[in-house]
């Protein structure tokens, strides 16, 4: 499965952690770690989570289920695919274009991103 930043966002700070994934091999592009502890840092920033919360979460995100990624071909297939879909920006297409090169399902809470993958019919969770 390829996470994106806000699904594993959601799991690092919650009581039931990566749980709901059972054994399932969780990956992402390297793009998802600076993405997420920008989030966090934002987060704490704002007084949206306490510091101790954030830095849970970053010992989380850091030491956790997730494994980076790389594919040869990740780069390319991304600005493809945010042409394919008339995005200006490839960073969600990284996403979508890892779940595709590995026929992988992605899951992700972002409306926008479960759209694309419908319609580029990678399999969402």
């Amino acid at each position: 499965m390829v996470l994106d930043a806000n699904v594993v966002l959601g799991a690092a700070t919650s009581n039931d952690g990566f749980k709901p994934f059972g054994r399932a091999e969780l990956v992402a592009p390297p793009l998802l770690w600076p993405e997420a502890r920008s989030a966090l840092h934002v987060a704490v920033y704002r007084r949206l989570i306490s510091e101790e919360t954030g830095g849970r979460a970053l010992d989380i995100l850091e030491s956790g289920p997730v494994r980076e990624r790389k594919h040869r071909h990740l780069g390319r297939e991304s600005w493809r695919i945010a042409d394919e879909l008339g995005w200006a920006k490839t960073y969600d297409a990284e996403y979508l274009a890892l779940a595709k090169l590995l026929d992988a399902k992605l899951v992700t809470f972002d409306r926008r991103l479960a759209r694309a993958a419908e319609r580029l019919e990678i399999a969402t969770f």
